[in-house]
């Protein structure tokens, strides 16, 4: 743990040295270069990186994927409904999302050749993609020392992984979003997958299990169950959210308040009826309506550190997941533990 403190101290001292902006700049395709060729929103009043208090950039990646795949279209699918199909008013909320909201978009991450070719080397204990991981790890790092709230358009579940891990210091809470645990030792012959970030979070220290809150779940295997029981992580399982609701949000109002927060949201928490792109598609799961009721039950009093919206899929030319993940994220928004004072 001592070595993995030392690398992330180094990584602030360097981000110091250079202007925030001109750190990351180079590590991104602009928005109108990316398959979208927009940015998030189409935001009808553009602000500059340094008045921005929402950073957002996409992780199109899809190399461990072991079902469907389509995930590397995630961050196009959603900058496009998010210009062209959805208006920025929040209907239930009466707000205009971007009052409050200044967000700028970076665009998408370059994605190293040897992550393409889904090399891997000997960094964080094995479990890293090359040198994408580093580069996750110099952004989160840089916007969140500028007060920026990162905001990332996945890409795979496995990117999260080095979001988390960078801002485990800020001791969050991590409200997890899932059909799955995604707490597997490795998948498929892989150390690092879609399928394995939350057991390498645990196994490596970064975070303790009672801070991470898994909503939604409805499938894993006898040894992920076995690993969050022996860690106390928290889990509201979909059947429990159908059937006591209440129970899960009197829950996050009270462990949220005053609190740190990432969200990590894999939109497969959806019911297989929503969410027809996704590679890992699961019945049973939650719908809209019971999503914006645990969205907003998270304290006011809190302070969200980090977001990211994962494994969304665009097949067909069918944008109606990526509508979905676009209406998610300006729910998420609008809500008064966002916007960091």
């Amino acid at each position: 743990m001592w070595l993995r403190k030392t690398l992330i101290i180094s990584s602030y001292d360097n981000i110091q040295m250079k202007s925030c902006f001109d750190l990351l700049e180079d590590k991104f395709i602009i928005p109108e270069k990316t398959r979208a060729k927009c940015s998030f929103g189409d935001i009808p009043e553009k602000v500059s990186f340094d008045k921005s208090n929402i950073v957002v950039y996409g992780i199109p990646l899809d190399i461990t994927t072991s079902f469907g795949k389509g995930t590397n279209r995630g961050p196009e699918a959603i900058r496009l409904t998010s210009a062209n199909l959805i208006e920025n008013f929040v209907f239930d909320e009466n707000i205009d999302v971007f009052h409050n909201a200044k967000i700028y978009d970076l665009g998408d991450i370059k994605i190293p050749n040897s992550a393409k070719q889904k090399k891997t080397k000997s960094t964080d204990s094995g479990f890293i993609f090359s040198d994408l991981g580093i580069s996750i790890t110099q952004a989160t790092l840089a916007l969140y020392r500028n007060l920026k709230l990162p905001l990332v358009l996945g890409g795979e579940h496995t990117i999260s992984y080095y979001s988390i891990k960078t801002l485990a210091q800020e001791n969050p809470i991590i409200i997890h979003f899932d059909a799955h645990r995604d707490m597997k030792p490795q998948y498929q012959g892989k150390a690092m997958s879609h399928a394995t970030p939350f057991y390498h979070l645990l196994n490596d220290s970064y975070i303790p299990g009672n801070n991470l809150i898994q909503i939604g779940i409805r499938q894993a295997d006898l040894c992920e169950n076995k690993i969050a029981e022996e860690n106390k992580v928290i889990t509201f399982d979909a059947w429990n959210i159908h059937r006591r609701i209440d129970d899960v949000l009197e829950y996050l109002t009270r462990r949220t308040k005053d609190k740190k927060i990432y969200i990590t949201f894999d939109i497969d928490v959806y019911d297989i009826a929503y969410v027809p792109c996704t590679g890992t598609p699961e019945p049973f799961g939650l719908n809209p309506f019971e999503i914006v009721q645990i969205i907003k039950s998270i304290s006011k009093s809190a302070k969200l550190i980090g977001l990211d919206l994962v494994e969304v899929g665009l097949k067909n030319n069918d944008y109606r997941e990526a509508a979905l993940a676009a209406h998610t994220l300006l729910r998420i928004l609008c809500r008064e533990y966002v916007i960091r004072k």
